[in-house]
C-alpha cells in the first residue's frame, strides 16, 4: 500500500501508527452513508499499531495511493467495535 502524507495531521498519533493501523489484518474499513464526509469520499479505517494501540483514521484513495487525512486514538466505543468485529474472525 503506497501512503501520501501531505495532508496528514496527526491528534497524538505518528505516522508509523497510522500506517500500521492499515498494516493490521484485523482492520475495519468504512464508508459513510451519508453527510458532508461521504460526499467527499472520505473513508475511515479503524486498526491496532504492533503495541496495541487502537488508531482511527480518515483517508480518501484512487485505488493505488491511499491519502490519509488525519488520525487519532480510538475512543472507547470505536475500541469496542473493533474488537467485536476482529472477534468474528476467530
Amino acid at each position: 500500500m503506497e501512503f501520501d502524507w501531505t495532508l496528514f495531521s496527526g491528534k497524538g498519533v505518528s505516522l508509523e501508527e497510522a500506517a500500521e493501523g492499515f498494516e493490521d489484518p484485523f482492520s475495519v474499513r468504512l464508508w459513510p452513508e451519508r453527510g458532508d464526509i461521504a460526499e467527499h469520499s472520505r473513508y475511515f479505517c479503524l486498526g491496532m499499531t504492533l503495541r496495541g494501540r487502537g488508531v482511527f483514521s480518515v483517508y480518501s484513495t484512487n485505488g493505488k495511493q491511499t491519502k490519509v487525512l488525519t488520525a487519532r486514538e480510538l475512543t472507547e466505543e470505536e475500541s469496542f467495535f473493533y474488537n467485536r468485529k476482529a472477534r468474528e474472525y476467530f
